[in-house]
């Protein structure tokens, strides 16, 4: 159990750097007990009451007490302990009620001893028994999550008593009525497990460390949360190094945005999100939260969610799903994000947000990290293919100024997957991923093309497609391409496009067919992205040309787009340090009419490297002969609109290799850091 040891040191660590006791600044002596179960067995311990048995948890074993009727103890250790700090994980699977888990120390016997008591009725403890009578020392309010493990803290040094909860300081008393004594756990009516229990002593002196077994992954030491309850730290990490990669830090046209800050779990602008009626009440308008924690994946589909979560921010999708069979179940909710002024949305564990659309509107300093989004293409034959009546994109940022999203996964959606519009600005999206569907046999096409094929007639675009010789292996994979990524700028020559600014950096754009972005009007900057379209010019392959005159003769719309950056109606796109793999048209510059020049846009692509076919060109728009020279109206020499040089400095990486890079555990897409980490976006 080699990662499990490696968690008992950080714990310790973190909590002691938290503290504010004397000894603090001091050196640590050795763990006087360390209790992991490991051995499956409890042989240390003396209980009292309840029913107690080393169970398995997880990757290990954890002590379990289920009895439901009264105090149950476990207690073990020296009563000649004085000042000691006792930590342990707590995980209560039923509270009972508002019954309580407890981590004692300075413990005498079942009548005297001081704990730290997690409740179900949503407080935080600091309790005495003395000759048998309780006291609590003192209190505050803490929403405990059944199922969810906390690491508590116990901490005595003199007459001062310390409560922390994940190594944050949450209570503090000054009791002297108990002086010494071993250490205890107590379910009172309560189902609970309790793990990792280690005592350290002040010794004083130079420490005999506890020496962690080395793990295969290092994991990241979290950084300390602050010691007030709901004081805000200052919104900086330290830099890492990612594959030569700087760090991860915010930069771009969204520079200067701080979300929600970063602050303690417990306060009330931080709120778990666990189903739809909790993200309901989160981003509800005026709600005063400030950071939002996604705790799983979430389906929030309109038929999904519970009546109670039906009310703005949440809305019934205007179009609701003809063909997906999984869609027509869960149906396709809208949520609404509007009027918030500072706000971060993050999960720790890249959770999946299904069946919905998001919209921000009038908004400014939001932050939007390492989640997931999924589940929102369906076939369309309502357009014949055209894709032109559902509108369903994953996030629309509309009116909004100062918007970060990073290290977030898109998959195929119905319309676009990030888009833009109403002369938003200040938007930076980094190190994500927006991909196709992964053409599996049970993946989201496959389940669309499967159901179809079982009624072909109810489908007559299908049918036809079928009559053509194209086999369902044939249409899952032409139709796995994503047909848009980022439209900045929704409509024609609006007045407020000018206004449109959006960083692109470090993404990946796995087979998808247009749109990387299109602008209309405004700024965009990319740089050090990836756009690998080879799976659909694979795909491409399928479709000979007497299929495709077929098809158009019909009035269908069905095959593989092919386009890159594109620039239309003054707009400005500088592309830079980037790959382009097997896209047709890599750079345009207009969509409607080369005669039309008021539809031309500018566009420069520096120092790139784009391979089509097996053959590799590195260089710029500019270079003599250059494949990567806009199309296909006559060039507008490029400039920026409203600046003469962008507003933020930045780096730009050498291109060679940034597919690997970006396509490894460590680059685009959802990512493994701390909660703080998460919250911070500044470098120190």
């Amino acid at each position: 159990m080699k990662s499990k040891i490696f968690k008992i040191v950080m714990a310790g660590t973190l909590a002691v750097a938290g503290s504010s006791l004397s000894w603090n600044s001091k050196s640590l002596a050795a763990a006087a007990f360390n209790e992991t179960f490991e051995q499956g067995n409890a042989s240390a311990w003396s209980t009292q009451y309840g029913t107690w048995s080393v169970v398995s948890a997880g990757e290990g074993h954890a002590y379990k007490q289920s009895a439901l009727d009264k105090e149950a103890r476990a207690y073990a250790g020296e009563d000649r302990w004085s000042d000691y700090r006792v930590d342990g994980d707590v995980t209560v699977l039923d509270f009972n009620g508002s019954n309580r888990a407890m981590i004692a120390g300075r413990y005498k016997d079942g009548n005297n001893y001081y704990a730290a008591s997690l409740t179900g009725g949503d407080k935080l403890e600091l309790r005495k028994k003395v000759n048998g009578s309780s006291t609590t020392l003192v209190s505050k309010d803490f929403i405990s999550q059944e199922n969810h493990t906390y690491q508590i803290g116990l901490v005595f040094s003199g007459s001062k008593i310390e409560v922390y909860v994940d190594g944050v300081l949450q209570l503090s008393a000054v009791d002297g009525d108990l002086t010494n004594g071993s250490i205890g756990l107590i379910g009172y009516k309560t189902v609970v497990q309790f793990d990792n229990i280690v005592v350290t002593e002040d010794g004083g002196s130079d420490p005999d460390p506890i020496v962690a077994e080395p793990t295969p992954t290092p994991i990241p030491e979290p950084t300390p949360q602050p010691s007030e309850p709901g004081a805000a730290q200052n919104n900086v990490f330290e830099p890492q190094s990612v594959d030569g990669a700087s760090s991860y830090a915010l930069g771009g046209f969204a520079a200067g945005v701080t979300g929600g800050g970063v602050i303690a779990e417990n306060t009330s602008t931080y709120r778990k999100v666990y189903t739809a009626s909790d993200l309901a009440a989160a981003l509800k308008k005026g709600s005063g939260v400030k950071v939002i924690e996604i705790m799983n994946d979430l389906n929030l589909g309109w038929n999904e969610i519970p009546a109670a979560a039906k009310t703005a921010p949440f809305a019934q999708h205007s179009n609701a799903p003809l063909t997906h069979p999984v869609l027509l179940k869960s149906g396709v909710s809208n949520i609404t994000v509007e009027g918030f002024d500072g706000l971060t949305i993050f999960s720790t564990n890249g959770s999946k947000i299904k069946h919905a659309t998001i919209t921000v509107k009038r908004s400014s300093n939001l932050v939007i990290r390492n989640l997931e989004f999924d589940e929102l293409w369906e076939w369309d034959e309502a357009t014949k293919g055209d894709y032109d009546r559902n509108d369903w994109d994953y996030l629309t940022i509309e009116n909004s100024h100062k918007v970060w999203i990073d290290h977030s996964t898109f998959h195929k959606a119905y319309d676009g997957l990030v888009d833009v519009k109403k002369g938003s600005t200040g938007v930076t999206i980094s190190w994500s991923k927006f991909m196709g569907d992964n053409q599996s046999s049970t993946g989201w096409v496959a389940q669309q093309i499967n159901a179809m094929e079982k009624s072909r007639a109810q489908y007559p675009m299908y049918d036809y497609l079928r009559s053509l010789g194209l086999s369902a292996a044939d249409i899952i994979a032409i139709a796995s391409g994503q047909k848009k990524g980022h439209l900045i700028g929704a409509t024609d020559f609006a007045s407020d496009n000018a206004n449109l600014q959006v960083t692109l950096h470090h993404n990946y754009y796995q087979n998808i067919q247009d749109r990387m972005p299109r602008l209309r009007g405004g700024n965009v900057h990319a740089y050090n992205i990836v756009m690998d379209a080879s799976g659909t010019l694979a795909a491409k392959q399928r479709l000979t040309s007497k299929i495709e005159s077929a098809i158009k003769s019909k009035g269908y719309h069905f095959g593989v787009t092919s386009n890159g950056a594109i620039s239309t109606e003054g707009g400005s796109v500088l592309l830079e340090g980037s790959q382009i793999i097997d896209v047709l048209s890599p750079v345009r510059n207009n969509q409607v009419s080369a005669s039309k020049s008021e539809y031309t846009g500018k566009i420069k692509v520096v120092d790139t490297i784009y391979t089509l076919k097996g053959q590799t060109f590195r260089g710029g728009s500019e270079t003599s002969g250059s494949p990567l020279a806009p199309k296909p109206a006559a060039v507008k020499p490029f400039a920026w609109n409203g600046f003469s040089k962008l507003p933020y400095s930045y780096t730009v990486e050498n291109p060679s290799g940034l597919k690997e890079k970006l396509s490894s555990a460590s680059g685009a897409g959802v990512l493994s850091l701390s909660k703080a980490e998460w919250m911070k976006t500044v470098e120190k």
